[in-house]
């Protein structure tokens, strides 16, 4: 390989790299603007409605004031791994983007084939986005330790048994897609549900999409799974020592999983961007995509603005005695209908593979 082909690729891989961290941050700006205002919709009140035309340049008037602000670092904190957390939160979140995939393209003509839109289409790219994602509790374990903070610490606590408890309902719920699809690769599970939504995920394992995004709820400490965060009690959790630029790295790192979630459902039980009858197949498929996985962050936005926060034995409870078992006997059902002579015919309308 010659150097102006090694400097090719480069270029392209930072395009690639570009043109999708530059819309995630984005999304996550827009998004905190959209949850405000449909917060205030279902509440019957106004959302942001004074910076720019119907409050659209709020966002970036928050951004530029948490930038400007000054950020505080505790004198008893331990200040490498302080500063350190926030970025190791982030990381995580926008690093399992690498490998989703967000639709096929032969660039306007210009490839003979179809070329999967992802910076890396990994044969493992699910085991890769859950092993990278449950990197996160790190970051949030050790700004509760470093900030040196009594009430830090316990929104960590709180944190990493809630985070460790639903990665294992959803490791399960994943594992069901997996048998049916029969493959690691996002790309491949998604064309696995092409021909229409009879054909998608969502039909044969509606248990498993509801342990998922339940769980993906919890997973992203989003409301009525806030417990980490706890405002009433913890006064904000694990990064209550946080202000500036590094508090609104958390956020960032939140609103990034809580868009990667809404993805991953889209894709592995939604038909990802396949439409639901072939006869919409004209509209590009990155719009039903991205239109599906809008959706899910309504829901997210939905279930904040609907439900009080849970107490934390209900929390550990829903996660160990209801998903933990619904997921293993969702398992063995799938595994003896797959081999049961009258019932595989059935489920093998959902195996391509078979």
């Amino acid at each position: 390989m010659s150097i102006l082909e090694i400097a090719q690729q480069a270029g392209i891989w930072a395009l690639e790299i570009l043109a999708i961290t530059v819309p995630v941050a984005l999304s996550v700006a827009y998004i905190t603007y959209m949850e405000r205002r449909i917060i205030g919709w279902m509440q019957i009140r106004k959302g942001c409605n004074r910076v720019g035309w119907a409050g659209l340049l709020q966002p970036i008037a928050d951004g530029l004031k948490l930038f400007l602000k000054e950020s505080i670092i505790p004198s008893t904190a331990n200040k490498w791994m302080f500063v350190a957390a926030p970025v190791i939160a982030l990381v995580p979140a926008l690093a399992a983007y690498a490998v989703i995939p967000f639709g096929e393209t032969t660039l306007f003509g210009i490839w003979e084939r179809k070329h999967v839109m992802a910076i890396a289409n990994l044969n493992i790219g699910i085991l890769y986005v859950m092993a990278v994602g449950s990197l996160a509790i790190y970051g949030i374990l050790l700004a509760g330790w470093a900030s040196n903070s009594k009430y830090a610490l316990i929104g960590a606590v709180r944190a990493s048994c809630q985070m460790i408890s639903y990665e294992v309902s959803m490791g399960f719920a994943i594992v069901c897609v997996l048998m049916l699809a029969g493959s690691m690769n996002l790309s491949a599970i998604v064309n696995a549900q092409a021909g229409g939504f009879w054909h998608w995920y969502i039909i044969p394992l509606f248990p498993m999409f509801l342990v998922y995004f339940i769980s993906g709820c919890a997973e992203t400490n989003r409301s009525p799974f806030d417990l980490p965060e706890g405002e009433a009690e913890l006064v904000a959790g694990f990064f209550v020592e946080y202000s500036g630029m590094w508090f609104a790295t958390f956020s960032l790192a939140e609103y990034a999983a809580m868009i990667l979630i809404s993805l991953m459902t889209s894709i592995m039980f939604l038909g990802g961007w396949h439409a639901p009858i072939p006869a919409l197949d004209f509209i590009p498929g990155t719009v039903w995509l991205l239109g599906k996985t809008a959706f899910f962050i309504f829901v997210f936005i939905w279930f904040r603005a609907t439900f009080p926060r849970y107490r934390y034995d209900q929390l550990m409870r829903l996660g160990w005695k209801v998903f933990l078992p619904w997921t293993l006997i969702w398992i063995a059902v799938i595994g003896v209908a797959t081999y049961t002579p009258l019932l595989s015919d059935i489920v093998g309308f959902w195996q391509p593979w078979r």
